[in-house]
């Protein structure tokens, strides 16, 4: 009776024990590497958050790794600008670079000084409940997650040859109408940032800058105008659109970390982006 009494407890036990466990699921296996890109026909929707920063700034480095979780969740369908500009922007005595750029100026006051740091805006859209585009840190993730659901009314695609000798970039974009757009003011914004950058950092760890952080996603350049480029052909559904641009890369930017991040925007009272999409300069 004892022995019974034991199988009795022992069985239930093992039943739990033999319970199967469901794999973890890595969101970014099978393609996510951001230079090399889905085909554009499988293309989704992809949203860009634009995130204002400076290397005076103790709190950003916590925005950028929150940049950096997401961008581990959502691989390729996040697309990140780090734009240095404002009051926390410049750069120190002994800095390497300075990170600011007249169209970062320009970006800031188009879309809104933040009242405060880590700040960004997700594909420049006043969300309900919302009194300007800047979002704090604690926001970013579900409006992101929020515009992911959405079918992308354009796509995109970036083609681009770069010649080491000379440093040339030529970027062509090719926009894929999905659905008819009706918006009276649309524009093509192109830009490119780089990655990894190391130089001086305020950071909480120290009450001096950090010399070896390295700056993500940094905004180095626009090759069309900071607010984008008027497209003035026809929207309509399966219309396919080609824009141009080229630029030689400075000697001191590193081609490898440099990517190129094309987006489709609005240019009246709505400043949305309805697509947006990135590759790595070199193949």
């Amino acid at each position: 009776m004892k022995r019974l009494g034991f199988l009795l407890i022992l069985l239930p036990l093992l039943w739990l024990g033999c319970e199967e466990i469901p794999p973890v699921i890595d969101p970014n296996m099978g393609g996510n590497n951001p230079d090399e890109p889905t085909p554009v026909e499988e293309q989704e929707r992809q949203v860009i958050i634009e995130e204002f920063t400076g290397v005076r700034c103790v709190n950003c480095p916590a925005g950028s790794q929150a940049i950096e979780d997401l961008i581990s969740i959502h691989g390729q369908r996040l697309v990140a600008i780090s734009i240095h500009a404002g009051s926390f922007a410049p750069p120190y005595p002994e800095s390497l670079y300075d990170f600011r750029i007249p169209e970062g100026t320009g970006l800031l006051s188009y879309l809104g000084e933040p009242l405060g740091y880590p700040t960004a805006v997700v594909n420049r859209k006043l969300f309900d409940g919302e009194f300007d585009l800047q979002l704090g840190r604690q926001q970013w993730a579900g409006f992101i997650a929020q515009e992911l659901l959405e079918a992308p009314r354009v796509k995109i695609d970036i083609q681009r040859t770069y010649e080491e000798s000379t440093r040339q970039l030529d970027v062509k974009v090719r926009l894929y109408v999905q659905e008819t757009i009706t918006e009276s003011d649309v524009r093509l914004s192109v830009a490119l940032t780089e990655n990894d950058v190391v130089d001086l950092q305020l950071t909480p760890a120290s009450s001096t800058p950090d010399p070896a952080y390295k700056h993500k996603h940094v905004l180095r350049d626009m090759l069309s105008s900071f607010d984008g480029d008027p497209i003035n052909e026809p929207l309509a559904a399966d219309a396919v659109i080609e824009k141009n641009f080229s630029m030689a890369l400075p000697e001191a930017w590193k081609p490898e970390k440099c990517h190129i991040v094309a987006f489709v925007n609005l240019g009246g009272t709505s400043k949305e982006v309805l697509q947006a999409h990135q590759v790595g300069v070199v193949e």
